[in-house]
């Protein structure tokens, strides 16, 4: 079934890591926004029910208690298994949780990214592992244990025994879910720009290497897998039976829409958005409207899945020269009648990916 995914891009600081549409704005700006994602989802013709919902950003946590309720008096709401709400540690109070449980909220994603102080201080972000450790505890005692934690590789200052130290906290935090993120150097954040440019701000100099960003990688991958949680994305760890479900339709080419600031849909065939900045928004600018190619959708986006794809007939036909090119160097496997990536292909899959594009 369908999943809606709802854009709340405002912080309370812009961290230097993040390359997403989103940050600090006037209040203003804030409220001209509310104004807006409530008029294009209450304008929103629904042909189906949503199953999964999902608030991201941007810090939703920050939303103030009315407008989460307009929103959700706005949708359809009688089959929504799977309600979550990305968190800012920090932002994780007993009357929020009050609010979110209200409000049908059911699984939350806290924002950790490290539990090492100096790391997070390189990064803008204020909370440590002991504010985590306390809202999590707020949160399971609430009755929300359905939680995943957010933790990325390669940020500035970051070593194996740091990484370490971060995964320590893992198994007593019992969190069901793990997100494993990889720092992308791109221009689309200032860390990425600044390494880029090579300059010195934000820690720019301190970030790992490729070869130590891989080993960080490979270090916590390992040590999650021992804990019990199964690999079942590239980039998440999840105990038995709490594999997002929101996430999945991504990967499993399932429907969703898309509401507010640099939103994407998919009805199953076509891929749309909105616009990436305010003024795009406001004007009710849309990006153009892609037609997918579903043969290469199902290998660009359905191998990110760690338990592969069962390619058609004529899909292995299609692609047979990029699959013998990436089974040769020992990438990609053949299980039974699905392929799938290798342990080592997780930390080039991009460039796999792009090898069933335009074939």
């Amino acid at each position: 079934m369908p999943g809606v995914y709802i854009s709340y891009p405002f912080c309370s600081q812009k961290c230097s890591f993040c390359n997403f549409a989103s940050g600090v704005s006037a209040p203003d700006t804030i409220a001209k926004y509310q104004r807006a994602l409530m008029a294009e989802i209450r304008a929103h013709i629904w042909h189906w029910q949503p199953e999964t919902l999902y608030f991201g950003g941007g810090t939703p946590s920050l939303m103030p208690a009315d407008f989460l309720q307009d929103i959700m008096a706005a949708l359809p709401r009688e089959k929504l298994t799977e309600v979550t709400l990305e968190c800012a540690p920090g932002t994780v109070t007993p009357q929020a949780i009050a609010l979110w449980l209200a409000c049908g909220i059911n699984r939350i994603s806290l924002g950790v990214q490290s539990f090492v102080t100096r790391e997070l201080r390189q990064t803008g972000r204020k909370h440590d592992a002991e504010i985590v450790q306390r809202e999590v505890e707020l949160l399971r005692n609430a009755g929300l244990s359905n939680i995943n934690i957010d933790l990325i590789a390669g940020l500035p200052e970051q070593t194996l025994a740091s990484m370490d130290e971060s995964l320590s906290w893992i198994k007593p935090l019992a969190a069901p879910h793990v997100s494993l993120y990889i720092f992308e150097i791109d221009e689309d954040s200032r860390l990425g720009n600044e390494i880029i440019l090579g300059g010195q701000r934000y820690g720019a100099p301190l970030v790992p290497n490729d070869e130590l960003t891989a080993q960080l990688y490979e270090k916590a991958s390992q040590a999650l897998r021992a804990m019990g949680y199964h690999h079942y994305e590239i980039s998440n760890y999840a105990q038995p039976g709490f594999a997002s479900r929101h996430n999945l339709k991504y990967w499993l080419l399932e429907p969703y829409v898309g509401f507010g600031l640099d939103a994407h849909s998919f009805d199953g065939r076509n891929r749309f958005g909105n616009a990436d900045t305010f003024e795009g928004y406001f004007n009710a600018e849309k990006p153009p409207q892609t037609t997918s190619d579903p043969s290469e959708e199902h290998f660009f986006v359905g191998l990110r899945l760690l338990d592969g794809i069962e390619p058609s007939p004529s899909e292995w036909q299609r692609f047979a020269e990029p699959i013998a090119k990436w089974e040769r160097a020992g990438m990609l496997e053949r299980v039974g009648l699905r392929l799938r990536l290798t342990p080592p292909a997780v930390l080039v899959s991009n460039e796999i990916f792009q090898e069933f594009l335009n074939v």
